[in-house]
């Protein structure tokens, strides 16, 4: 039975691939998981929407809603295995790689504090990143709970420097191969549909079949450039246009 479900799943995707071949430079890549990577730069699905953790926090700046976490996770595990200290200065991202030191700015009274990430979140659109209470504290947004924040990346700490300090590690953030992910589907025409629509424009589009818990997601994915700056842009004109779930990742 598992031969034939796999020869099943293997003919749709080939089914795909020649029905977008002849209308532009569309492609199927299906999910792969031969590179080795570590488990908290794997991507994650949250809510039903999957997130894409980038290789490099360099050059990272972020404008939007600052959260706070404490009581109720106090004690727990984070996501990259440490336990939940809401009295360290640490914080949780989405997609920022686990040591990354983050600079975090109150644009509504000018404080300022310095994060290290640990965890992931938090899962509400507009919010970019959940601090621990008493980073909330020393920037002053443990009453109001929320306040619109800048996050700028220092580096990423990667051990110490033998001088009683962190090391911090660097990669190129601005350039790669970026993508936004405009819809997901268990129905492969809805998939097909979307993508031909995108084709239309001239678009390059990647349809990639994602199998779990026995069912196939057909993944609509657009391809949108190789800096970020250009990325967020098509991100947000996506967002403005009917497409709410749009998200960006690199590959």
């Amino acid at each position: 039975m598992k031969a034939k479900h796999f020869f099943y799943c293997w003919l749709s995707m080939a089914a795909l691939l020649l029905l977008l071949s002849g209308c532009g430079p569309a492609t199927v890549t299906p999910e792969s998981s031969a590179t080795k990577i570590a488990p908290t730069q794997k991507p994650y699905t949250i809510g039903g929407r999957t997130y894409y953790p980038i290789p490099s926090a360099d050059g990272y700046r972020e404008t939007g809603i600052a959260s706070w976490y404490g009581r109720k996770f106090h004690g727990r595990k984070t996501s990259n295995g440490e336990t939940y200290n809401m009295h360290d200065m640490t914080a949780a991202h989405k997609i920022l790689p686990m040591g990354t030191v983050l600079l975090v700015r109150n644009l509504e009274n000018g404080r300022e504090t310095v994060v290290r990430v640990n965890d992931r979140g938090p899962f509400i659109r507009g919010r970019i990143i959940d601090l621990s209470y008493k980073a909330a504290t020393e920037i002053g947004i443990d009453q109001r709970g929320l306040a619109k924040a800048e996050i700028i990346a220092m580096g990423e700490s990667v051990g110490s420097d033998g001088k009683g300090g962190k090391e911090l590690r660097f990669q190129d953030f601005f350039h790669g191969n970026y993508y936004i992910q405009v819809g997901s589907f268990l129905n492969q025409n809805n998939a097909e549909n979307l993508a031909r629509h995108f084709l239309a424009t001239g678009t390059k589009v990647v349809i990639q079949p994602y199998i779990t818990s026995g069912q196939t997601y057909y993944r609509v994915q657009v391809f949108a450039g190789t800096s970020l700056k250009e990325a967020r842009k098509l991100e947000e004109k996506l967002l403005r246009s009917g497409y709410p779930d749009s998200f960006i990742f690199a590959r």
